[in-house]
């Protein structure tokens, strides 16, 4: 097995905030808790869970724009958690991230040509002279042609600009790219063409992604392995091929569940999740799924689960799985 690229032990994320009508009390958002994985040298790993589940705070710690509360990101076996902006400068060029809204992360100030062209003069990377040609290169690269160097945010359309965000991470040379909702604020055909043109990247350039999403159809296709988050922790990680056919942890068979069925009849009689997402201010004791879990034992609602290995290269954290096909939606075994 490749080397991993990025370890990750325990990492935290907690943010202290005012609340109240004149910000007279304090509190704490659980954000991120005790989240342990690896991201292998050249794949793609994938995170999905609903909103506010923690996934864009993780990948922003492992790229050190939020400072970790605690635990441990790696990368290249370099300690990075916590690091300042002058031992972390170096390393940017190789952690790059392309945001969900690509026109508020534009300069509309900006040429696209000069947008390209500032990290790569901030890196080094070439001289004035080679500029241009490496702008044009970074154009052909995501799809669109030399004239669109002239041009200003405005004049794109949304997949356009997707595009110029794309080659801007590409600019600095990186290795690895946090992609947070990267495709979700473009329309369905847009999106399948962003998605492929990442793919065609990765094999060119032999990049490794973050991929943040909630569209369960888009992961599948794309990813290597997927991780699930539930309100600040990992519930469950495995190949995708592995998770998609073979679920273990209840919240993800929910989610699975919820994927639109064609089959009126047989999207009827799926198990459908109750309740609301508890508050992050407020994280339930034990395993955070308990209260709209359907098989919640005693168990769940005083301890932690540990984080297991049930199968190769399936880890959850669930104290009703012991092994694979060991569990149904009921919890008998």
């Amino acid at each position: 097995m490749t080397a991993p690229l990025i370890e990750i032990a325990g990492l935290s994320k907690r943010f202290d905030l005012r609340v109240g009508a004149f910000g007279e009390r304090s509190a704490t958002v659980h954000a991120l808790d005790d989240f342990t994985a690896t991201v292998i040298e050249g794949e793609t790993l994938s995170l999905v869970g609903e909103s506010g589940c923690g996934k864009s705070t993780t990948g922003f710690c492992l790229l050190n724009l939020h400072r970790p509360t605690g635990g441990s990101v790696r990368y290249r076996g370099q300690e990075i958690a916590g690091l300042d902006e002058d031992a972390m400068r170096p390393l940017r060029r190789e952690l790059q991230i392309v945001f969900q809204d690509p026109y508020s992360t534009l300069n509309p100030r900006m040429t696209i040509g000069e947008a390209l062209a500032e990290p790569i003069l901030f890196h080094g990377l070439a001289t004035k002279a080679d500029l241009p040609a490496r702008v044009t290169r970074l154009l052909a690269d995501v799809g669109l042609t030399p004239r669109f160097a002239n041009r200003y945010p405005h004049e794109l359309s949304g997949g356009q600009r997707q595009r110029v965000a794309i080659a801007r991470a590409l600019a600095c040379e990186p290795r690895f790219i946090v992609c947070d909702e990267a495709i979700s604020a473009l329309d369905v055909s847009v999106q399948a063409q962003i998605l492929n043109l990442l793919l065609d990247l990765q094999e060119k350039y032999g990049l490794t992604y973050l991929f943040i999403a909630h569209d369960l159809a888009v992961v599948r296709h794309i990813s290597d392995r997927v991780g699930v988050m539930y309100l600040g922790r990992l519930a469950e990680l495995a190949p995708a091929g592995a998770l998609f056919s073979q679920p273990m942890h209840p919240y993800t068979r929910a989610l699975l569940s919820a994927v639109p069925e064609p089959d009126p009849k047989s999207a009827r009689s799926r198990q459908r999740l109750q309740g609301e997402v508890p508050s992050p201010l407020n994280p339930p004791q034990g395993c955070r799924f308990h209260t709209r879990c359907p098989i919640a034992r005693d168990a769940c609602r005083s301890a932690v689960p540990a984080w297991r290995e049930v199968a190769t290269g399936h880890h959850v954290a669930c104290h009703a799985v012991s092994a694979p096909d060991k569990l149904n939606w009921e919890g008998t075994e």
